[in-house]
């Protein structure tokens, strides 16, 4: 399948014959069948995180002809590299959460492929693809067109920080369902000139608002890195969203916040001994000051779409969570 897939993208630069006029104008069901290749899917999974590859492995293994969409040259560029790297141990959630549960249980790939929308004709949602450099300069202003419709028997978004955008370019699905979204980011420093590390093991504070504190961990090659906080990001449209166009810098300022956190249980912790390290973003359907709530996971059951899985708020503890989601979703709505 996937060869016909990127045979089927790259002509269609040299074959596309369709005008900015015969676009679809806010991704309606305006498209033309005879003027976009169609083509019928078994599962097609978006985003090729941690939670989507989980999922799509899943799906395979029971037997299922998956392809995994992302906007991304590779996997795991989003959310999933960009995190503490920790397996979680259940502590932090209700026994009888999806967080909680799936912390304690413990195909074939297409990229620089996005999803632009799609619209429900039938029992099935079509979806619109194209090349994710084509979106490079978009902004918003002028409606997309697909190059390509692919048309599954199961969808499953699970595009992260962008799923909840892409959810509402879904014509025909109710936008009430679709939960508000909130973006936190989250900073990381490193020690420097530290040549042995000034701990072995992990250190976690009571969790604050929004997150589990500043804590303490360690990667592979024994790097000791403090983090993250909690920055709540305003201001960022669906657009953005979906075009995962976040600012992930670190200001070397934000480090004293840092200080008076980390010398709580690291009190000879010197001054300007903080360098900047990367961050994170989280997709949050919880806001400031507000009840931290469950992974959503939504079905036909909910939005009435078949064939349609929306996961929304697949943040902390994600990456442990990611089997057990994929158990989730195959066991739930595969048929």
């Amino acid at each position: 399948m996937l060869p016909r897939l990127k045979q089927t993208l790259q002509s269609l630069k040299r074959t596309a014959t369709i005008s900015k006029a015969q676009a679809i104008k806010n991704l309606s069901t305006q498209i033309k069948k005879e003027d976009v290749p169609t083509e019928k899917l078994d599962c097609v999974v978006i985003g090729a995180g941690v939670v989507g590859i989980a999922i799509a492995r899943e799906l395979a293994s029971k037997g299922r002809e998956v392809l995994v969409l992302d906007s991304a040259s590779t996997f795991g560029t989003g959310t999933s590299s960009r995190n503490s790297e920790v397996i979680h141990a259940g502590i932090y959630y209700p026994p009888d959460s999806l967080k909680g549960e799936a912390e304690n249980n413990g195909t074939t790939f297409s990229y620089n492929s996005t999803v632009i929308g799609g619209h429900l004709e039938g029992n099935c949602l079509h979806l619109y693809i194209v090349e994710s450099k084509d979106l490079e300069n978009w902004n918003g202003d002028y409606p997309l067109h697909p190059e390509l419709v692919l048309v599954p028997k199961l969808v499953v978004n699970s595009a992260g920080l962008s799923s909840l955008a892409l959810a509402k370019r879904f014509h025909g699905l109710d936008n009430g369902i679709i939960p508000p979204g909130f973006f936190a980011r989250g900073c990381y420093f490193t020690l420097s000139s530290t040549k042995v590390p000034p701990f072995e093991h992990l250190i976690y504070p009571i969790p604050e608002d929004g997150g589990l504190g500043v804590h303490v961990t360690l990667d592979l090659d024994g790097q000791l890195k403090f983090g993250p906080d909690v920055e709540w990001i305003d201001g960022i449209d669906d657009v953005s969203s979906f075009l995962n166009k976040y600012d992930y810098s670190v200001s070397a300022s934000r480090a004293e916040r840092f200080y008076p956190e980390i010398r709580k249980y690291y009190p000879n912790l010197k001054d300007g001994s903080l360098q900047p390290g990367y961050s994170g973003i989280r997709p949050k359907i919880s806001g400031p000051r507000q009840s931290p709530i469950d992974f959503v996971i939504q079905g036909e059951d909910i939005h009435g779409v078949p064939g349609l899985v929306n996961l929304f708020g697949i943040e902390s503890p994600g990456l442990t969570a990611s089997m057990a989601i994929a158990e989730h979703i195959a066991s739930r709505f595969l048929k």
